[in-house]
């Protein structure tokens, strides 16, 4: 499709979503030709190249696997590091169902366990069957684990604290991944250190890195309890700068993810499209984005408002990041509004960038420069969860930013969070739904991409686990991952003094065209004005608008 061409609906900034602009980003970079070649000239070669590597039969953990770098053996006591980008990602868990279609710890673990080397009055053999059976069900060749939750699994953990390491490590062939996993958190919730070290144990030999997907999800899962006992959450977390990957390569890996996964397109474009219509008819338009990253979110819209019948308006967009993104944008925010100028005026629309390099926490009305006679519209795109609330900080920014926001009087606010209940949860709890929402993640990325995929084996490791671990390991204020449910964001909103703004039918229309790139799996739901985007069963993301 060429620029030529008219584009007069709000659905069409979709399609605007399918070719590259300028230099990649990490969170928003579409990958088919449709905008002028003029405009992007410069990167229609860009992409990121695939490259195989077989694992065979062998296992990896985070540390012996040959397709990660500056890991060590978990055999020593003090080893534990994760290096990672923040994930811009950062529903519901008590409802929310597994669907594992690959998993099979029949084929996966070696060879159908066999009690018969135990007489069968042996003490033993009797606590062995009565795991076997709590853990694979009454008929032990038939494992349905397709749709299991995590939850139905707490009540198994009880008869794992009567075996033994090596009893357990003898049953591996025949042990659910997934109920080792509960039952590990189960024992650490205890206080049961003795049964946490021998499920450890056995964990170790059950992940891999290029395995299913909750063998990979185990293994960062498995840090992240290495790191709780450890009390070395926060440092994993934060990263060792020796073990970051180059500004180069963490983009590459963003880029992965966004190309497999419609998590952060599905922010964008739901975003943009209701933008487009609130302003449809303002002369003057200023956006707050308090999560910018590389900013290639507003060319998409730039261009939509440059077609606009009477000619463009004037836009000055506030770009608001903490220094974390410098590493991945390979630079300050200058970088940002340099990219964007450059493009606005390609497109003859007038335009003025102003950065804020500073969390969300430190933002004060006195760095937003909201001017008089502009029609203000603000994004929050993955981050409101990252601001501290009541239950971390007596200053609760995550309120006090909603207030600030509505003494600005914006004509629309759009929310976009993964659908998720981590906040104030009480480890186990969190922790099993940290194991149902990640499971689900990691299953939206299985269909896309080889498990033997080098460059998926890095996205996982350096764009999803760090916040994994610190969802399980970190507590109180190091505790940075704190997702909440759209109806505690609806509270929260309604109390700061807004009011539901209900998304039309061409955002929902631009998200399903969106979804036709990706697997049949992801769903779409459309419910008291918000939008749900889900795998299988599983509510991962929402979107709503706030005026």
């Amino acid at each position: 499709m060429q620029t030529s061409q008219k584009h007069q609906t709000t659905a069409s900034i979709h399609r605007l979503y399918h070719q590259p602009v300028m230099e990649i980003d990490p969170f928003c970079l579409p990958h088919n030709q449709i905008l002028d070649n003029n405009v992007c000239s410069d990167v229609g070669s860009q992409g990121t190249s695939v490259s195989f590597q077989t694992c065979k039969d062998q296992f990896f953990t985070l540390e012996s696997s040959t397709a990660t770098v500056g890991f060590v053996v978990y055999d020593s006591p003090s080893a534990v590091s994760i290096s990672s980008s923040r994930s811009p990602f950062s529903p519901q868990g008590s409802q929310s169902y597994l669907s594992d279609p690959h998993h099979s710890p029949d084929n996966t673990y070696g060879s159908p366990f066999s009690g018969s080397s135990v007489d069968d009055s042996n003490e033993l053999k009797h606590k062995l069957r009565e795991l076997e059976i709590s853990l694979l069900g009454p008929e032990s060749d038939i494992i349905d684990s397709g749709n299991c939750c995590f939850n139905s699994g707490v009540h198994h953990a009880a008869s794992m604290e009567s075996l033994n390491c090596d009893q357990l490590v003898d049953m591996i062939p025949r042990l659910d991944l997934k109920q080792v996993l509960v039952s590990c958190g189960q024992a650490l919730h205890n206080d049961d250190m003795s049964t946490v070290a021998d499920l450890m144990h056995v964990l170790e030999k059950m992940v891999s890195v290029c395995g299913e997907p909750i063998q990979r999800l185990g293994a960062y899962v498995l840090e992240g309890l290495r790191a709780r006992l450890e009390s070395s959450g926060s440092n994993i977390y934060k990263a060792l700068k020796c073990k970051e990957p180059t500004s180069s390569e963490l983009m590459s890996y963003m880029h992965i993810l966004f190309r497999i996964c419609p998590y952060w397109k599905f922010a964008y474009t739901s975003a943009n499209v209701v933008i487009k219509e609130v302003m449809e008819y303002e002369q003057k338009i200023h956006i707050i984005d308090f999560q910018v990253a590389q900013g290639t979110q507003w060319m998409f819209l730039i261009a939509a408002l440059a077609k606009r019948p009477g000619g463009p308006p004037s836009i000055r967009i506030t770009g608001i990041d903490d220094s974390q993104s410098n590493h991945a944008r390979g630079g300050g925010l200058n970088i940002v509004g340099r990219r964007l100028s450059e493009f606005a005026e390609s497109y003859n629309v007038p335009f003025e960038f102003h950065d804020v390099a500073m969390s969300g926490c430190e933002v004060q009305l006195e760095h937003l420069k909201v001017q008089p006679g502009e029609a203000l519209a603000v994004n929050f795109p993955y981050v409101l969860h990252h601001m501290p609330d009541e239950s971390v900080s007596t200053w609760n920014h995550r309120d006090r930013l909603l207030r600030l926001v509505k003494c600005l009087s914006p004509k629309v606010v759009t929310l976009v969070e993964q659908e998720s209940n981590t906040n104030t949860s009480p480890f186990f709890s969190r922790y099993l739904e940290t194991l149902d929402y990640y499971t689900a993640m990691f299953e939206s990325i299985d269909v896309a991409c080889p498990r033997d995929d080098k460059q998926r084996i890095s996205a996982e490791q350096h764009c999803v686990a760090r916040d994994i671990v610190n969802m399980i390991a970190c507590e109180g204020p190091e505790r940075v991952e704190r997702h909440e449910l759209l109806g505690k964001w609806r509270s929260r909103f309604m109390m700061a003094g807004f009011s539901p703004y209900p998304l039309s039918s061409s955002v929902t229309m631009a998200v399903r065209d969106l979804l036709k790139e990706y697997d049949n799996n992801y769903r779409l739901e459309e419910r008291e004005g918000a939008l749900y985007l889900g795998w299988v069963n599983r509510a991962m993301v929402t979107s709503s608008s706030w005026r």
